[in-house]
């Protein structure tokens, strides 16, 4: 039994034992996309976690005839489901692997205590049919074992968020088919951070790819906490048709005096500073690109620039799934009758000068 697996280790077919999430990480790391070093949190180390606890039966028992639309027992089932998951050791044999995957990852990064995000990656998770994407908890800037530990145990426990629960519950997923697996993934120190499609979500557009960024992690993008920078290029020739530079006010960092990530005003002269150059916006479309090659389908990619490495190996790519709502829809033309290869041909034709 695998209670960990490394990213390089896994791919799409490993989505029961890995998650969404952590499955699309492997993929692209084959596909030669520039990844963050990691490993995976099994779904069997969950599994073993709630059954050799003696915890499974208590959990189906709490969640067992829950009305979704009854938002007090809602939380209060979900309190104490949560609860419970954090209440317990995890089995010895869990812990000691999570802790061999978290000392290797220290030393293939070459350091003593190596920063991670904990990520939550259910099997359920970052499909293209289903939304279940950041149900679930993520922690940043993690270090050392111990703590890299107990954020596996807290992202186990939010697969039982009020949300979580709510909308399995409302799209008929059962609670015990939805298992759960944890990355763990070296922190990029962003310089700046955001998402891409390779689409232009607003349209359909498939000839552009859609670029958000601010200062510092990608969280404030994510969560809509700041007005990003918006870059939309053309696939083809990489010309920035649309280039809008925000204020951002508020970036996420990592505090070493407070030991901890913390949101904080941007510096005055670097609120209205684009926080991406021009060749950083090349490597994102190219990347981008490859991805939706690679996957045969419109995607969602949350991008990073990490601020101590040099071009163009500070570009990071840290997580990347389907495009969720495009892709559900009939592939017919968004602009006339014409497909999404002949507009792609069309703007490539009117940059070529025929001879006379």
């Amino acid at each position: 039994m695998d209670y960990i697996l490394n990213f390089r280790d896994v791919d799409k077919d490993s989505l029961p034992r890995v998650g969404g999430k952590n499955a699309s990480l492997g993929e692209m790391i084959k596909a030669g996309i520039r990844v963050p070093p990691g490993f995976a949190v099994t779904t069997e180390s969950y599994l073993n976690f709630i059954t050799e606890t003696g915890i499974k039966d208590k959990i189906i028992e709490r969640l067992s005839g829950l009305n979704p639309e009854d938002v007090d027992a809602l939380n209060k089932t979900s309190a104490a489901v949560q609860e419970l998951i954090k209440g317990v050791p995890m089995p010895a044999s869990v812990k000691e692997a999570v802790k061999k995957g978290y000392a290797e990852l220290c030393d293939d990064c070459l350091v003593d205590v190596v920063p991670v995000a904990v990520r939550s990656s259910a099997t359920a998770e970052d499909l293209p049919t289903a939304s279940f994407a950041g149900q679930q908890d993520t922690f940043l800037w993690i270090e050392g074992p111990d703590r890299v530990v107990d954020r596996v145990q807290r992202c186990w426990a939010s697969l039982f968020t009020p949300r979580a629960i709510a909308y399995r519950e409302k799209n008929d997923f059962p609670h015990e088919k939805v298992l759960i697996s944890v990355g763990i993934q070296k922190m990029v120190n962003s310089k700046a951070a955001g998402v891409m499609f390779t689409l232009n979500p607003t349209n359909g557009d498939p000839s552009k790819v859609v670029i958000e960024g601010s200062w510092g992690l990608g969280e404030t993008v994510v969560s809509g906490e700041v007005n990003p920078d918006k870059f939309v290029v053309d696939k083809v020739v990489r010309e920035v048709n649309e280039r809008t530079i925000s204020t951002k006010h508020i970036e996420c960092f990592f505090d070493l005096e407070k030991d901890e990530v913390v949101h904080a005003e941007v510096e005055q002269e670097m609120q209205c500073t684009c926080c991406l150059e021009d060749t950083e916006i090349a490597e994102l479309v190219d990347t981008a690109k490859v991805i939706e090659s690679h996957y045969g389908k419109a995607m969602d990619i949350e991008w990073a620039i990490d601020k101590g490495l040099s071009f163009p190996e500070n570009v990071f790519i840290v997580q990347a799934r389907p495009e969720t709502v495009w892709n559900q829809r009939r592939k017919e033309s968004v602009i006339g009758e014409k497909t999404g290869y002949q507009l792609l041909m069309e703007q490539a034709m009117k940059r070529i000068k025929l001879p006379e």
